[in-house]
């Protein structure tokens, strides 16, 4: 795949999109010597702007620092239509993306979670397995440098982790007493974050920042485990550069994107393969605006199916106070400790599918005193009394459940709202299902019997919470057949053949872990076969 336009070389690849994704597709091609440009509409991140080691950080992250960009509205974010959402969508535009941001935890898929048609019944079996993912699993967690201990019986067997679990702190060691009392299960959170040095990354100190950057450097953000590597390889990243659509030619195929620019100039990017790594939202946003004559309800969308089966993963969080004091607050944030005892689907519990269990840093002042379980508002005398009695005697279990695909959930162009440039914002319409509500029930039930068991008192419970959420999949969904979905088994668009998709928008199914490990993951495996197939893929610009 080589060609030349104008006198300069068409790149090989355009990718759409410098997060995660983006980053893990450009380093493993610009290894195998493809030509590579990639436009990304935020900056590069300023690692001494994070507010992590301030005194005021709760408070930059509920304003400039907010995972929201309806709360943050920076010039280089959309903003997003929440009228029919029922829970706010995180994101950040940015080199790194939102893995800028995340906090890190790195499970992988269960066996199951490819398989939940044959299971249980409900929504669709990935057209992969397991076995398909395992060996790119083993080769982001190295790149990402992730930390953790392997022989978790939940999985099958896996490799070692790079690096040595992080510490599980007082917290989940309280929080892991009580699971051993119920013969419930635990066990060494994976973090894609250094517990030692590691590829010119300096180890954790356990600041429990990790949600708004992590200004050491010791966490697995794509802004520094991928990115600078690929721009030293040769890759161009084009900041500042937001692609309005992508353009078609006369056979089909993808040409190239349009961008704007900051000055608001418009360029064209040809490019002869291009991948969409811009996110469950911004993928097909820009699928949708993309619509063209012959591409009437969006490119690449003859199932009708871009932007439906909009998937968030239902969260609950419950704490409980000790007597004794530590700096609960501390830790990586990220996670301490995972547990999957009601990962699976049990008929007599009423609802499909379960939930991942996780154990953090508590919240710090400002959290308790502005926690949303409090029952009442209080000021003065009696605030300081509440801060002072759960500042450092909290654990807390969050709750993640699997979410299933219901095409009544979607991102569409907002009628009547749009980005710094003029384009139409997505409109997000997400309803939580009856199942998740049931689900997350027994699961915050399940919880507080754990934190009793463990000895807490004063325990408080948000079984569903409707807080941010940056675990959103499924709109560009992955299949066998242009009917049914939108890529194939290796994220290549039905409708046309030089398109591929390469974030969370392919998932079928949601699981009920983070996606971040899996995005990476499925992202080595489409790009690997990519490279193979190198001689056989048809593309915009012949050679």
């Amino acid at each position: 795949m080589s060609a030349e336009r104008g006198g300069e070389r068409t790149p090989d690849v355009l990718i759409v999109g410098g997060g995660l994704s983006g980053g893990v597709a450009a380093l493993t091609l610009a290894e195998a010597g493809f030509a590579v440009v990639c436009l990304e509409q935020g900056d590069w991140p300023d690692p001494g702007a994070y507010p992590g080691a301030t005194p005021e950080w709760e408070l930059l992250t509920r304003s400039r620092w907010s995972p929201n960009p309806n709360v943050r509205q920076s010039p280089a974010d959309y903003p997003l239509d929440l009228r029919e959402c029922d829970v706010p969508i995180n994101l950040w535009s940015g080199v790194g993306g939102s893995s800028v941001l995340f906090a890190a935890q790195w499970p992988r898929f269960h066996p199951s979670d490819f398989r939940v048609r044959t299971e249980d019944g409900v929504a669709d079996d990935w057209p992969i397995g397991w076995r398909d993912l395992w060996p790119y699993y083993d080769q982001t967690d190295r790149e990402f440098g992730v930390s953790g201990l392997a022989g978790d019986p939940a999985y099958p067997p896996q490799s070692d982790y790079p690096l040595p679990p992080l510490p599980i702190g007082r917290g989940g060691e309280l929080a892991a007493r009580g699971m051993d009392r119920l013969g419930w299960h635990w066990w060494p959170a994976a973090n894609a974050i250094a517990s030692r040095p590691y590829d010119g990354r300096r180890m954790c100190v356990q600041r429990g920042t990790c949600n708004s950057g992590c200004g050491e450097g010791a966490k697995g953000s794509a802004d520094r485990t991928h990115w600078p590597k690929a721009v030293a390889l040769g890759v161009r990243l084009v900041t500042g550069a937001r692609v309005r659509r992508l353009e078609t030619g006369p056979d089909g195929l993808v040409t190239g994107a349009t961008y704007i620019d900051r000055a608001g100039a418009e360029h064209f990017q040809p490019a002869q393969v291009v991948l969409l790594a811009a996110s469950g939202v911004g993928t097909p946003r820009l699928l949708l605006l993309s619509a063209s004559p012959t591409h009437r309800d969006g490119l690449a969308n003859s199932s009708g199916l871009v932007g439906k089966r909009f998937m968030i993963h239902p969260r609950g969080h419950l704490q409980g106070s000790f007597d004794e004091r530590w700096d609960s607050w501390q830790g990586q944030a990220g996670a301490s400790i995972f547990s999957y005892e009601f990962y699976r689907s049990d008929p007599s519990r009423g609802f499909v599918r379960g939930a991942k269990w996780s154990v953090g840093p508590s919240r710090g002042p400002l959290g308790i005193a502005l926690s949303r379980h409090a029952e009442d508002q209080v000021w003065g005398a009696a605030l300081h009394e509440r801060v002072e009695r759960g500042l450092g005697h909290q654990v807390a279990w969050t709750i993640g459940g699997e979410d299933l695909p219901d095409e009544s959930n979607m991102v569409t162009l907002a009628p009547d709202l749009v980005d710094s440039d003029g384009l139409p914002a997505p409109k997000l319409r997400y309803r939580i299902s009856e199942n998740s509500r049931r689900l997350m029930k027994f699961d915050a039930t399940r919880a507080i019997e754990a934190l009793e068991a463990a000895g807490a008192h004063d325990i408080t419970a948000e079984a569903l919470t409707t807080i941010g959420n940056s675990h959103f999949m499924g709109t560009a969904r992955m299949g066998t057949s242009a009917r049914d979905s939108v890529v194939d088994r290796w994220g290549r668009c039905h409708d046309v053949a030089n398109l591929y998709i390469i974030d969370g928008s392919v998932f079928v199914t949601s699981a009920a872990v983070n996606p971040s490990s899996t995005i990476a993951a499925l992202t080595k495996r489409t790009v690997t076969h990519l490279i193979a197939e190198r001689r056989n893929q048809e593309t915009a610009v012949a050679a």
